[in-house]
């Protein structure tokens, strides 16, 4: 996930809700890429040794379901749209969310990198529980675990770089090198 300078035009309303006009956007607070550019190319970098390691399917799960948790509109723009332009389902994607009513939707291993991400993601709530763990690692190998904990690290880095930013969500294009790392 890279994160650049984004316009700040508000968005044209659809015909369908023509009669709404949409609320203009936020103003970004700085731009990390410019302002801390080692730090950033250090992300990036992190970004591309997690994801070798990960399947792509649930590395936008655990993209998705981390942001969703930390309240981060730019990321979920970012890979809710990544995931559909590779392929995802829409439905798979909305009940993410509600994951624990909506099983049926994942298979066990992506019910046990999403667990994962969530204890990953609210340390506030306490440690790892060692069931969530120990769940993860009879679905992953332990190479396999340690890129998936590190993609989980990964956004939510991401995540709290955009949200204490302001970053805007809503430009993203899935395969843009505006804002997006080469990999």
């Amino acid at each position: 996930m890279t994160h650049t300078t984004q316009a700040t035009a508000p968005h044209a309303p659809s015909p369908a809700h023509a009669h709404d006009e949409r609320l203009p956007e936020h103003t970004p607070r700085l731009n990390m890429a410019e302002l801390a550019p080692e730090a950033y190319k250090a992300m990036i970098r992190f970004a591309a040794a997690a994801k070798r390691g990960v399947d792509p399917v649930i590395f936008e799960l655990v993209q998705i379901r981390a942001s969703q948790i930390n309240h981060c509109a730019f990321c979920l723009d970012m890979h809710t749209k990544d995931a559909l332009a590779a392929g995802e389902s829409v439905e798979r994607i909305v009940q993410l969310s509600t994951w624990e009513e909506s099983k049926h939707f994942y298979t066990a291993r992506e019910i046990a990198a999403i667990e994962l991400t969530e204890a990953v993601t609210v340390l506030t709530d306490g440690f790892v529980p060692d069931e969530v763990y120990e769940r993860a690692a009879l679905h992953f190998e332990a190479t396999e675990l340690a890129h998936l904990i590190a993609t989980i690290t990964l956004i939510n880095g991401w995540n709290r770089f955009a949200v204490t930013t302001r970053m805007v969500p809503g430009h993203y294009t899935p395969g843009s090198t505006a804002h997006r790392p080469a990999e």
